[in-house]
């Protein structure tokens, strides 16, 4: 994140190569996460939107995410994850982790909607949190794809796929899917209903500022598996309960550094370190 980073394009091939190797072990078996979730080498044409996120986005920057949900082929697959006829998943252009992932529904009565009035709709609010645990574990499988050769708790797990022989059942190693939030803003910053499906480290030079931060360390960040919400459930009203005005408290730890984000973010990349070698 400083320094001598390597280039985009240097990451962009080292990460297919790790992801190769790690899809094709001993064994000869494929791993379909790492597949879908590896890095792409970057296309040179993105179709008719090469940049959504610019102004001329019909309605605005806030509108940017309508083009993946209208034209989600038109865009490679270094940003667009899958899509089908209900929902389109996409990378986060600016991500607030390490791993950012957006879940977009399709249903035209309810994108344009805020997330609590679109999800108080029992069948559509059971088809999105279905989407959700699936682009959860492939969230999961890209965790362990990236971390897991540095993680205690993977350990007897990597071994026995470094096996001469690897076992047919593999032992469960680390659970990455309680490394994975997935949940909407109370305020969204986008026109177009979307799903985060996030790690939970916060280590991203993406995250500059308090309200990025607070976004996603408060209740101002609504688990999908809260909803349906009460009526008069707190979180309908986040600027009244001033989430995004809280100190910065870490996500890990709890400690409070008060408005100081940049002994925030010292401590955020000493936290990541941690986290991933658990």
């Amino acid at each position: 994140m400083a320094g001598d980073a390597p280039s985009l394009e240097d990451q962009t091939a080292a990460a297919a190569t790790v992801a190769s190797e790690s899809q094709t072990g001993k064994s000869g078996k494929r791993d379909a996460f790492a597949e879908l979730l590896a890095p792409k080498p970057k296309q040179a044409k993105h179709g008719p939107f090469k940049d959504p996120s610019n102004k001329r986005a019909i309605g605005g920057p806030r509108d940017a995410l309508g083009a993946y949900i209208a034209s989600p082929e038109s865009f490679p697959s270094s940003i667009v994850v899958y899509h089908n006829d209900d929902f389109v998943a996409i990378h986060d252009l600016f991500p607030k982790s390490t791993l950012h992932l957006l879940l977009l529904p399709r249903d035209a009565s309810k994108t344009r909607l805020h997330p609590f009035e679109a999800l108080e709709d029992l069948e559509f609010l059971g088809k999105v949190k279905e989407e959700t645990k699936k682009l959860r574990s492939l969230a999961a499988a890209e965790l362990r794809r990236r971390y897991g050769k540095d993680s205690a708790q993977d350990k007897k797990r990597q071994e026995a796929l470094n096996a001469d022989d690897p076992p047919d059942t593999l032992p469960p190693g680390r659970n990455w899917e309680q490394e994975i939030m997935c949940g909407i803003h109370a305020h969204p910053s986008m026109n177009h209903l979307h799903v985060h499906v996030i790690s939970v480290d916060r280590y991203s030079d993406r995250l500059k500022h308090k309200k990025h931060y607070n976004s996603f360390s408060t209740p101002f960040f609504v688990p999908i598996d809260d909803f349906p919400l009460a009526q008069d459930d707190v979180r309908r009203h986040p600027t009244r309960e001033g989430y995004l005005r809280r100190d910065y408290i870490c996500w890990r730890c709890g400690k409070d550094f008060g408005n100081k984000f940049s002994e925030l973010k010292v401590h955020l990349e000493k936290e990541f370190d941690d986290w991933k070698r658990l």
